[in-house]
Order: C-alpha cells, then structure tokens, then sequence
C-alpha cells in the first residue's frame, strides 16, 4: 500500500516541489521583495547636504575605434585617403566586403587599394600600384589613362547635404606622360551623371599638392543617399597620385562641426582620449603637417588609422567643448622617456588643466606590452615620476582593476609609494545580454542589467576601504570610472546586438541614470568618470553623413547640471526585487529599488533637482515628492525619458526618435507634487523655491 501511496501521490507531488524550486534557475526569474505602495513616497532632506557633487563625474571618452573619430569626429569623408594596403583586420575586411561586395571583384584584378574602385570598368586594368617614392607613407597608384574611355577611381561617400553643398578637394600628383589635366568629381551612383565636377593643370613631375573646390546643385543629392567621388585623367596621361582629401568646407581645422556643436550640449568637465589603441599610440605619429603623417593600422580593432586626430586636434577639440583634457599614457609599448616629452609637449602647446592616465587595462594580456604583477609597481613608480619631472602639479590616474575582482592587482599599485598617484581607475563595462542562468528571458536580462547598477556601490567602498588601509594613503587616494558602459553583444566582440538595454536603446538611457544614481551615492569613493564615449557607444553617432545620439546621450545631458551642486539625502519606501544568476561580474543584487531617487541642491540653495529612475518593467509608479527645509515654488519643471519599449533607438533615419519630453506639473496643495514614473523610464524634475 505504502508503495502504491508513494508511486501515485508522494513521488509526483515531491517531483513538481522539486521543479518548481528550479523554476527560478531554468527560467531565470526575478524575485520581487517588497512591492511598491500604490504612492512611493520620495522624501527630499533639503537641510542636510553636506557634500558637493564632484564636477569630474561628467566626463566622456574618446578612441579611434570604429567610426568614432575617422568617419566620425573628424570631417574628412574619404576613407583610405593615401591608398595604402593591409589597414583592416580579417573580422573588418569582411564586414567591409559584405557592406560593399564590388570591392571583392575590384581588389582581386586590379589592386587598386580598398575601398576604392575603377571608375570605369570598361576602360580595363590601367592601373599599377607602387611601393616607395609615396608623397604620403608607402604607397601610390599609377593611372594609365585610355584615349576616349573615361579612366580612374572613384569611391562611395556619404556627404552632409543637410548642412552643406560645398566641399574642398586636394590631391597630390606627378605627371609621366600626356595631357596634364585630373578631374575630381561626385557622381550620382543612381545613372552614372555627373552633379559637381573640377579640374586641375597637374603638369609637375614632381609630387606637387593641388587644391579645388565642389560644389553642389541644391536639392542634387538627399540627405542619406551615397555619391561616388571620382578622380579621372586626360585621354593617355599617365600620373601618379596618392594623399586625396574630401573635406566639407565648413569643417573646424579637421573636426565635424555638427559634432562639436552637439558634443557642447552635454556640458562634459573632461574628455579622456585612450582606451586599447593607447597600448600602442606614439605620439609623434599624430603630430606635425597634417600630410606628412603616416596612415597605418590600428592593431588594437584592426581599422585603419590615418592620425589626422593627435595631440594638437585633441586639444582643439578639448577647448571648442570647454572639457579638460585627459591623455591616457602609453605603458604597453611605450617607455617613462616617452611619456614625459609627450608631457612636456602638450604642456607646451597648452597651459590649462590635464589629466594624465598611466595605461589602459593593462591587467589584460590582451593589451600590448602588458605589465605582469611583478613590473607594474615599478613601471607605474617609473611613469608617474616620469611625468612628474615635467608637471610636478600634474593629477595622475594610475591603472586599477574592476569594481569586483580589485584586491590583488589594486593592492600592488598601492604598494607604491605616497604621492605616486591621486587616483585609480577602474572601468564598468557589461555585456547585458548573456547572464549565468539558463534559458534567460529578455525581461530577465532587462531587470539584472538594471540591478547591477545599483548593486556596484558596495564594491566602490570596498576599493576605498582597500586604498584608505594602505600604509600612508588614507583619505589620499580615490577612484575614477575611466569607462563605464554596457552594451549587448553577439558571437563577435565587436558584433553587437539589440536584445538587451545597451548604449544603443532606451533601456541603456535606463542603465545610464541608474549609474549616475550610484556615483552621486558614492561621491566620497568615486572623484571622475567618464561615460563611454563622446562619439559612438552611449554618445554621438554619425551614419551616412548624418549626426544624432543615443538615448543615453540626453541622460548624460540631464546630470552634468548637477555639477558642484550640494547632494541631498533622500528616503523612499520604494519596492524592491532581487536577482540571483544574472549578468557578470555581478550577477546577484539584493533588494534593488524600483524607484532610485536622488537630489542636489543649486549652490546659490533657489532650487533643488529630483532624478528619478523607474525600473520596473511592467508598471507606472506614482510617487510624492516632498521636502524638508524647502518651500518649492507652485510648478516645477519635468524631463522624462520613456518610450514604447526598451529597445527604441535613434538613427541616422530617425536622429530624435527617442528624445526627453519636457513639461511643467503643478504642485500639490500639501507643497508637495504627485507624478508618475513611465515604466523603464528616466524622469528628471526642478524645483525652484519659491518667492
């Protein structure tokens, strides 16, 4: 009987117990811990601020990676403008194949360089590459022209119609043989026709540099639609050319105008040029006229890297945004002698306040000349001392690990002795999309990433805690956010997807306010951060000669007007959840709000600012704002960033297509303002006090 019992109750009955104490780890179920009252009361503390909201926390980082500054920050359109070889890692070269499958055909039987092609196919191969004797790096091209065939080279371009129709054009030539005339033009790729066309008298046999000008019919080409531009010779002439330029007559020196003008808006305190490429950047190579530098490739993402951006543009850029600069110093390759004539040239050039990094990353093998455990104490000793000889007054920021795994590489560091550095960097990146548990679903992987913003706090104190108990540096050394970022990735490293809250989708601007949150929270630990990045990532794209920004882009906007303004404390009775297998390298948070408030008070203490982030992903959230020691005036002004889903984006198609809604609310009778917090939203609200 008891066998019977067993095999037609008990055993099933302890078999669906035992399932359903799986659930959460085969679906990867967020645990909710206290749900939200029907109003969350958020509580402002308006007399009891003690601590200024650092201004270096709203900074932003900049790398020659993709099309962040070539094809990107800098104006120049063409891409491979000196027609040199081997500039694309194998991952790259594909991509570029698959985005243009003529180039295939093109490379194989004509050698002209990637990504230009033969103007006219019909003409034939009457091309020859040569290496050596390159009025720019090592290679040039020899067109052989065809009498009454059209012969040369042309390449696919995307031009900023919308702002300009005028473009400038250099080139550099030697004549052979023949007539002596090169005709630059843009060609429709629609029927072949002609829209801007100029030519030049290039009778010099020796490498000479001629300059014209395009342009434009209005209304000849729309915004978004690719032109060819083309460079053709004269019935049979023979030339060498090399070093072409593609310039829009309103660019900044070499710098986008819409760029800068939109990289303004974001009020940034200062900008880090560095990240992987620093590992192996040479100063030298980016400096000096602008057509004697060498084009060569970026090993660090396998692009091509034509060092039109250096040390003198970087610093343009730095005084047109009003940012401070930060260099991040080369301890791969590079040597303390190295690092200080870079020192001593950028303070050469320029006399305001720098940041100076030592590495990037450097606990990964991936990066070049890589320190091990047992030099880094002594290369970092060297470097800062090194830098120190040339700008004693210099701020360094020294090469720290992640917010989770610190202690031993952090502890090596801060072996060193007092005085050797002020800060440690550490950097917060996140692939949202993969999380440890099984069978994941995309409103699990939502409400992890969303955690884990909250969640690094502690692991902020901890890194104190470890500097502060070192011998001489209690209270001397802090932290900076070198980078922080969170993105969704595919199979690639560089293939990325839209599965998940990223810089690219709303559910990043999510990610964005709630980090923000978490360093105002930890302002005694955290001094600079710098959001990655200025242009691509969570910051500015262009596409297609279009420039926009990620939704992330208007969430930096909102939080660098907190700059120096006094923290207030703030008292929720906020929901909670917990997630347990979620995304590395935090991946169990306990008892994450679902309403994250934080507040500053103006200095001139006439108004005080509420950021509100709602991570619930399934309800609204009503909240009552009120004060203590503050009468705010009868509205109050609201921003608030929301869309349909978490995976909303802008493009070059749609560039505000996920943007902040402004409004004005009135308050309360009782001084206080009930509003409602959107689902996976980020609401910014300002108070004046009232008169």
């Amino acid at each position: 009987m008891r066998s019977v019992i067993w095999n037609i109750v008990l055993a099933p009955c302890l078999c669906l117990s035992y399932l359903l104490l799986l659930v959460p780890y085969l679906s990867a179920q967020v645990v909710q811990g206290k749900p939200s009252p029907a109003v969350v009361s958020v509580v402002v503390h308006a007399g009891q601020g003690t601590k200024n909201v650092p201004e270096t926390l709203f900074g932003s980082f900049l790398e020659p990676i993709d099309d962040s500054v070539n094809n990107g920050l800098v104006a120049e359109i063409l891409t491979n403008r000196s027609l040199e070889g081997g500039l694309w890692s194998h991952e790259n070269l594909e991509k570029l194949y698959r985005e243009q499958p003529e180039l295939i055909t093109s490379s194989n039987r004509t050698g002209i360089p990637l990504p230009w092609l033969p103007l006219n196919p019909a003409a034939g191969n009457r091309f020859e590459l040569h290496v050596g004797d390159a009025a720019n790096s090592w290679q040039l091209l020899r067109i052989m022209g065809v009498p009454d065939e059209l012969t040369g080279i042309m390449q696919k371009v995307y031009l900023p119609v919308q702002r300009v129709l005028s473009y400038k054009v250099s080139l550099y030539a030697k004549h052979l043989s023949g007539p002596d005339r090169i005709t630059v033009s843009l060609r429709s790729r629609r029927n072949g026709s002609v829209l801007a066309s100029s030519s030049v008298q290039a009778a010099s046999t020796k490498w000479t540099k001629y300059e014209t000008t395009l342009m434009l019919p209005a209304g000849s080409v729309r915004r978004l639609e690719a032109v060819n531009f083309a460079v053709s010779v004269e019935g049979d002439e023979r030339v060498d050319v090399d070093q072409f330029s593609l310039m829009p007559s309103d660019a900044i020196g070499v710098l986008d105008p819409d760029v800068i003008a939109m990289a303004k808006t974001m009020h940034l305190t200062q900008l880090r040029f560095g990240g992987n490429f620093s590992s192996l950047y040479h100063w030298r190579d980016g400096i000096g006229p602008m057509d004697e530098r060498k084009t060569m490739e970026n090993v660090a993402w396998g692009i091509p890297e034509y060092n039109i951006f250096g040390t003198d543009e970087f610093l343009q850029l730095c005084q047109l945004i009003h940012a401070i600069p930060q260099f991040d110093l080369n301890m791969g390759s590079g040597t303390p002698e190295e690092a200080s004539e870079w020192v001593r040239y950028i303070r050469e050039q320029y006399k305001g306040p720098v940041l100076f990094e030592i590495g990037n990353e450097l606990y990964g093998k991936w990066q070049i000349g890589y320190p091990t455990l047992g030099e880094l104490a002594a290369r970092t000793l060297a470097f800062s001392r090194a830098v120190r000889a040339v700008d004693p007054d210099s701020e360094i920021i020294a090469t720290g690990s992640g917010p989770v795994d610190f202690q031993k590489w952090n502890g090596v560091e801060l072996s060193t002795p007092p005085g050797t550095f002020n800060y440690l960097s550490t950097h917060f990146i996140e692939g949202t999309n993969h999380a440890e548990m099984m069978n994941a679903t995309p409103d699990f992987l939502a409400s992890a990433a969303y955690a884990t913003t909250y969640a690094v706090g502690p692991y902020f104190s901890g890194m104190q805690a470890q500097a502060d108990a070192s011998p001489g540096l209690s209270g001397k050394v802090h932290f900076a956010v070198t980078e922080w970022l969170f993105n969704s990735k595919g199979e690639g490293e560089r293939n990325f997807t839209h599965e998940s809250p990223s810089w690219l989708n709303e559910g990043g601007a999510i990610m964005a306010a709630g980090f923000f949150n978490t360093m105002l929270r930890h302002t005694s630990e955290v001094k600079i951060a710098d959001m990655t990045g200025l242009m691509d990532f969570a910051g500015i794209w262009k596409e297609r000669g279009q420039v926009y920004a990620s939704p992330a882009f208007y969430v930096f906007q909102m939080y660098s007007n907190l700059k120096g303004e006094t923290l207030l404390p703030v008292t929720t009775n906020s929901g909670t959840y917990s997630v347990a297998g979620g995304i590395s390298p935090i991946p169990a948070a306990e008892n994450v709000p679902y309403v994250d408030a934080v507040a500053a008070r103006s200095l001139d203490r006439k108004s005080i600012t509420v950021f509100c982030v709602n991570r619930n992903l399934n309800e609204d959230i009503s909240i009552r704002i009120s004060f203590q020691s503050f009468a705010p005036a009868v509205t109050a002004h609201v921003e608030q960033m929301k869309s349909i889903d978490r995976y909303e984006m802008n493009d070059e198609a749609e560039p505000k297509h996920v943007v902040p809604a402004s409004s004005t609310i009135p308050l309360d009778g009782a001084e206080s303002m009930t509003i409602t917090l959107p689902r996976e939203s980020v609401t910014m609200i300002h108070f004046e006090e009232r008169r």
